[in-house]
C-alpha cells in the first residue's frame, strides 16, 4: 500500500461501515498467493500436466514489448508502437490490454503462462490449477479494464479471446425455467466475444437490437458483469437487465448455470457485481429487442466568444436538454471543455431525420441568433441511417472518416472500430472519474445550479455528460429491471454519468523515449479532480460506474455499488469463500494486498 493510500485509509477509519469492520466468517489464515521466485511454484511437469489437460493450449507469455526495452529504437519496437494503436492487435495479443496503464496506479503486466480457453473444460482445468497451486488468477475477455483487472504479473491468466461464438434464438427459455418464463427471442454470446461481433450478427445479419457497449471492441462478458451501458440505454436499459441466462465457472471448478430460475443469487450478483469477482464467465443469454427503423446521430462544436457568453449557452443547453431531450430517444454526450467550447455528440432512435432537425432546430435558431457570442465551427451535422446498417462493417467503411480498419494482412473485413475511438487504443490514463448525476438538478429552479457548476468545472477541465448512462428518463420497465441488478441504485435516478478524463499516448516505464509523462499526468489528474468537484458538490450521494472510474476512489464500495455492496459480499463468500478471484476494488478486495498476492487480516 503506497504512502497516499495509506493516508486515505487512515482519515477514513472514523466513517468505516459495520460490514467494513466484521471480518469474513470462516475466512482462512492470512496467507500468500505463490509466485515464481518462490519454492512452492509449481514445477515444469506440474504445467505439462495441466498443457495436455487443455489439449495443448498452454502458452508460456513471452512479453510483448521485450524488443523495445532492448533496442527503443529498433524496428521492431517501431513496429510494435504503430500496433499499438490497433485494438484489434491488442486484443489478439496474449500479454498486453487496451489501455497500457495508469500513471501512479498500474501498469499493463504479462502473466507467465495463459490457457488459451476454448471450451469450458480448458477453463475448468486452469481454475483449478491455479486453486490447487494458490496461484494469483487473471480472467481477460476484451481486455479493456481501465482498472487493470485484467492483467497481473506473475500470474495464470485465462484468456476466453477465442471463445466467441453468437447464436441468435427466436425463443429462448433458461435451464430450469421451462413453464415459469415465455420463450423470448435472445442471443447467446461466448465470453471472448466483442461486441462489434454481436452487434453484425444480431443487427445486420438478424434484423434484431440487443443492448450492448457503445465502442466496437469492448468484451462482452466484461461489459455485463460491469452492468453494462450503450448508446441507447436511455431506451432498452442497462446490458446486463437484458441477461437472461450466465454459464459460469466457479472457484470450486464447477460449471454453473445462473439464471432467474436457478442459483438466483449468482444471477443477480453477476448482473453488475464487477468482472472476474465471483468466477469465469464463459457464456451469456441476453434478450434482443425490436429495431426502430432508424439509428441517428447529432454533431456541433459551439464556441462561445466570452466566459459569460459561454456560461449562457451552458444554461441553455441544459434547459433544452430538460426539455426536449430527456427521453428514451436521446443518448451519449454533451460535452464541455476549457476555452468556452461546447461539443454535442449525441445519437437517437426511433426518430426519421427530419423529426430531429425539427427538435435541434429551436437550439440551432438560437444560437444563430447571437452571432456575437456564438460561432459553429462546422454546421451542425444530423443524420440518420436505416438501423440494421449502424453496424454492417461494410455500410461505415462507405462512410468517410466514421470507423477505421484493422491494417494487419490477414485481418477480418469487419474488423472496424469507431474513429473516434482511436485516442484510447493503447492509452495510459493520466486521471478519469465519474459521478451520476440526479435528475433533480434538471428541475427548473436546479438548472441554474447545474449550469453554475458545469460553467466552473471547465475552469479545469473537460467534463462530459454521458445522458445514456443514466437511466431517469426511461420507460418504467427499463428502471425496473435496472433495479434487480447489483448497480448502484442511484443509477435509477440519474439523467447522466458525469465523465473527466484524460490519457496519453501509447507508453511504457522502462522504455527510453517512450515513458510516461508523469509530470504532465499529475497536472492532469490534478485538473480532473478540481473540475469534477465542482460537479460533486451538487450531488449528496455520489456514485461512480464501476467501468469507468478512480482507480484511487478509496470510496469505492459505497461509489460502486451503494446498498447492494453487503449483498454482493455475501454472494462473494458463498461462492468463493477462499478469495480466488481478486480485482482492484472489486467485491471482497479489501480483504487482499493491492496486487492481491497477499491476504489480509
Amino acid at each position: 500500500m503506497n504512502r497516499r493510500r495509506l493516508l486515505h485509509t487512515a482519515a477514513a477509519i472514523p466513517f468505516l461501515r459495520p460490514w467494513m469492520l466484521v471480518p469474513a466468517q470462516a475466512a482462512p489464515r492470512p496467507t500468500s498467493r505463490i509466485r515464481p521466485s518462490d519454492p512452492e511454484w509449481p514445477a515444469e511437469g506440474s504445467w505439462d500436466r495441466l498443457g495436455r489437460q487443455v489439449e495443448g493450449r498452454l502458452v508460456k507469455v513471452q512479453p510483448p514489448l521485450a524488443a523495445c526495452i532492448k533496442a527503443p529504437s529498433g524496428p521492431r519496437c517501431t513496429d510494435v508502437f504503430k500496433e499499438l494503436k490497433n485494438p484489434y492487435y491488442l486484443g489478439d495479443e496474449v500479454g498486453l490490454t487496451q489501455t497500457l496503464g495508469w500513471v501512479d496506479g498500474w501498469t499493463s503486466q504479462p502473466s507467465k503462462y495463459a490457457v488459451v480457453a476454448r471450451m469450458n473444460d480448458d477453463v475448468v482445468a486452469a481454475v483449478n490449477f491455479a486453486r490447487d497451486n494458490n496461484l494469483r488468477l487473471v480472467v481477460k475477455g476484451g481486455g479493456h479494464s481501465y482498472q487493470g483487472t485484467s492483467n497481473a504479473a506473475d500470474s495464470l491468466l485465462i484468456w476466453t479471446r477465442k471463445m466467441n461464438a453468437v447464436t441468435v434464438h427466436d425463443a429462448f427459455v433458461g435451464v430450469g425455467c421451462a413453464g415459469r418464463e415465455p420463450p423470448q427471442p435472445a442471443v447467446t454470446i461466448e465470453a471472448g466475444a466483442i461486441w462489434g461481433q454481436a452487434y453484425d450478427a444480431v443487427t445486420t445479419k438478424a434484423g434484431r437490437y440487443v443492448q450492448g457497449g457503445g465502442c466496437l471492441t469492448v468484451g462482452v462478458a466484461g461489459l455485463i458483469q460491469s452492468g453494462g451501458f450503450g448508446s441507447f440505454s436511455k431506451a432498452y436499459g442497462m446490458a446486463a437487465a437484458s441477461l437472461l441466462e450466465a454459464e459460469i465457472v466457479t472457484a470450486d471448478g464447477a460449471v454453473a448455470i445462473a439464471n432467474a430460475c436457478t442459483n438466483q443469487d449468482l444471477f443477480w450478483g453477476i448482473k453488475g457485481g464487477g468482472g472476474g469477482n465471483l468466477g469465469v464467465v464463459t457464456r451469456l443469454t441476453l434478450r434482443t429487442h425490436e429495431l426502430p427503423e432508424f439509428f441517428g446521430a447529432v454533431f456541433a462544436t459551439i464556441d462561445g466568444t466570452s466566459d459569460a457568453a459561454f456560461h449562457r449557452l451552458i444554461v441553455k443547453i441544459v434547459e433544452f436538454y430538460s426539455k426536449a431531450l430527456f427521453n428514451p430517444h436521446w443518448g451519449e454526450q454533451i460535452a464541455f471543455r476549457p476555452g468556452n467550447v461546447l461539443a454535442i455528440s449525441m445519437v437517437f432512435q426511433g426518430l426519421d431525420q427530419q423529426q430531429a432537425e425539427t427538435i435541434w432546430r429551436p437550439f440551432f435558431d438560437w444560437v444563430a441568433g447571437s452571432p456575437q457570442d456564438f460561432s459553429l465551427e462546422a454546421e451542425p451535422v444530423i443524420i440518420a441511417v436505416p438501423a440494421r446498417n449502424l453496424w454492417d462493417p461494410e455500410f461505415l467503411k462507405k462512410i468517410p472518416g466514421l470507423v477505421l480498419a484493422d491494417n494487419r494482412p490477414d485481418a477480418g473485413k469487419a474488423n472496424v472500430f469507431w474513429a473516434s475511438n482511436l485516442e484510447e487504443t493503447g492509452q495510459v490514463l493520466h486521471g478519469y472519474q465519474s459521478a451520476w448525476i440526479p435528475s433533480s438538478l434538471l428541475q427548473a429552479d436546479r438548472q441554474q445550479n447545474l449550469a453554475d457548476a458545469l460553467f466552473a468545472a471547465t475552469r479545469h477541465w473537460t467534463v462530459s455528460l454521458h445522458v445514456n448512462k443514466g437511466l431517469a428518463g426511461a420507460p418504467a420497465e427499463v428502471i425496473d429491471a435496472a433495479r434487480q441488478t447489483a448497480t448502484n441504485p442511484v443509477v435509477l435516478d440519474a439523467f447522466a454519468l458525469a465523465i473527466s478524463g484524460a490519457e496519453g499516448p501509447p507508453a511504457y516505464p522502462g522504455i527510453a523515449g517512450r515513458e510516461p509523462d508523469r509530470a504532465a499526468a499529475r497536472r492532469h489528474a490534478s485538473a480532473i479532480d478540481k473540475a469534477m468537484n465542482e460537479v460533486r458538490k451538487l450531488i449528496p450521494a455520489v456514485g461512480s460506474y464501476v467501468a469507468e472510474s478512480d482507480f484511487f476512489d478509496e470510496r469505492w464500495r459505497d461509489a460502486f455499488w451503494g446498498s447492494n455492496y453487503i449483498k454482493l459480499l455475501a454472494v462473494k463468500d458463498r461462492y468463493d469463500p477462499d478469495g480466488l478471484f481478486f480485482v482492484h476494488h472489486g467485491v471482497g478486495s479489501e480483504r487482499w494486498s493491492d496486487d492481491g498476492f497477499t491476504r489480509l487480516i
